[in-house]
């Protein structure tokens, strides 16, 4: 096990490029499970959840060849089987989007219960209704959920919820399905739309991308492909946070602007400016953070909701940008219960937030922070904590940062080529 040891204080400068969207990254693996047909991926990260996904991709019986630090190439051409093995699955929650895959594929899949952040409940239920209304017939068992159709046939279907690992495993089984189907009340996030685009650049016929409502005309089969993944927006939003809250300049390159708009709008509304410059994102440096409130003086709030509205995975990250920002603001997380409990961590390093309840803080800024020594409890909540171990006073060590290296490419490496005093030791765990 690894810890990474932080000397805060030092404003971050520089030109970054971010990863490619993790997101979008485990779907589209999962997906050249669809196609006996080479598929090659560009601008994969090299992160461990994308090495589980490859990693259960290979054990399937797909041939994984690697072209380069962040391209492989997927020939799933004879399956050996259709049983995603438990010790990989319950690694990563995106697993389940094997579902997906292998039902439309081969009629049949076997999975373990999926692994992930432990952020509170996330349930499954809007894929097994998709799946059993396309023609499916599932069990469920100590060792997980067995899926298998004689055949698919596409059906109207209106989601329970916007969630969206069903939006794609849906959407995945609907390309090879019999006739049309139609989702309605579907996820549309810029990973969603990555992997539809994928799709079709493999033969599916999918109208309505990054709209809530997507009609999929089902095709026999699909064949290869060679596609690139969109950059990281929650990355992008990770960068933006961090130089805001040490003062640095630092320029995002090939950010994608277009996907960042409500991002841009909710750190404006805690103080931070953003510049677009092109396909960059620019952070100028020198800010002073000023909470904007409403109109009257009002208390602003944050809360987030689906695309385009903005993303639960970057409410740790405003959160704890809000603890440098002048003023006062009520942060609202919709989705999880568990995912606010991470700012006792903020807590103990000198930040002033109320926990109102599991879905509620109220933060009041600015604080200086002070090192502490810290647990990482997920992905966004260990990267927040980077970024007030970053501005906080003395040294601050993360511990667990296995979680944080699910989500993000060798970050220790791309905060030191921007000035950071960060180093990564071993604790002999």
């Amino acid at each position: 096990m690894s810890f990474f040891r932080i000397e805060g204080g030092v404003p971050l400068t520089g030109s970054v490029r971010v990863s490619g969207n993790k997101n979008e990254a485990l779907p589209v693996v999962a997906a050249a499970m669809l196609s006996a047909e080479p598929v090659t991926l560009r601008n994969l990260p090299d992160i461990l959840d994308v090495r589980v996904m490859l990693d259960v991709a290979q054990a399937l019986g797909a041939e994984v060849t690697r072209l380069g630090p962040h391209a492989v190439r997927i020939h799933a051409a004879n399956l050996r089987t259709t049983t995603v093995p438990g010790e990989l699955g319950r690694h990563v929650r995106a697993s389940i989007l094997f579902a997906g895959a292998l039902l439309g594929r081969a009629r049949e899949v076997q999975l373990p219960p999926p692994g992930g952040d432990v952020i509170g409940k996330r349930r499954l239920d809007t894929h097994f209704d998709g799946f059993v209304a396309l023609g499916a017939t599932f069990d469920v068992s100590d060792e997980g959920y067995h899926l298998q159709a004689k055949r698919l046939v596409g059906a109207d279907l209106l989601l329970d919820e916007a969630s969206v690992t069903a939006t794609e495993n849906l959407m995945m089984a609907a390309a090879v399905a019999e006739g049309t189907t139609v989702l309605g009340n579907c996820a549309g996030e810029p990973h969603v739309q990555g992997l539809a685009n994928m799709l079709v650049s493999m033969g599916a016929k999918i109208s309505g991308i990054g709209s809530n409502r997507l009609v999929i005309e089902g095709v026999p089969t699909l064949g290869g492909c060679d596609f690139t993944i969109g950059p990281d927006y929650l990355e992008v939003g990770s960068f933006i946070g961090l130089a805001a809250v040490t003062g640095g300049e630092l320029r995002i390159e090939q950010a994608a602007p277009a996907h960042l708009r409500m991002i841009r709008l909710v750190f404006r509304r805690i103080g931070v400016e953003t510049v677009v410059d092109g396909e960059d994102i620019v952070v100028p440096g020198g800010q002073r953070l000023v909470v904007r409130t409403d109109m009257g003086g009002g208390i602003p709030k944050v809360d987030d909701a689906i695309w385009p509205q903005f993303p639960t995975d970057l409410m740790s990250i405003a959160i704890t940008v809000a603890t440098q920002s002048n003023g006062t603001v009520l942060f609202f997380e919709k989705m999880f219960e568990g995912r606010m409990f991470f700012v006792d961590h903020l807590i103990g390093m000198g930040a002033h937030i109320i926990l109102c309840d599991p879905h509620r803080v109220v933060v009041v800024g600015p604080n200086q922070l002070v090192g502490q020594r810290v647990q990482s409890p997920d992905v966004r909540a260990g990267m927040a904590l980077m970024i007030a171990a970053l501005c906080a006073k003395g040294v601050t060590t993360i511990h667990n940062v296995r979680q944080i290296d699910r989500g993000y490419e060798r970050m220790d490496q791309k905060l030191q080529a921007l000035g950071a005093r960060i180093e990564r030791f071993s604790d002999g765990g």
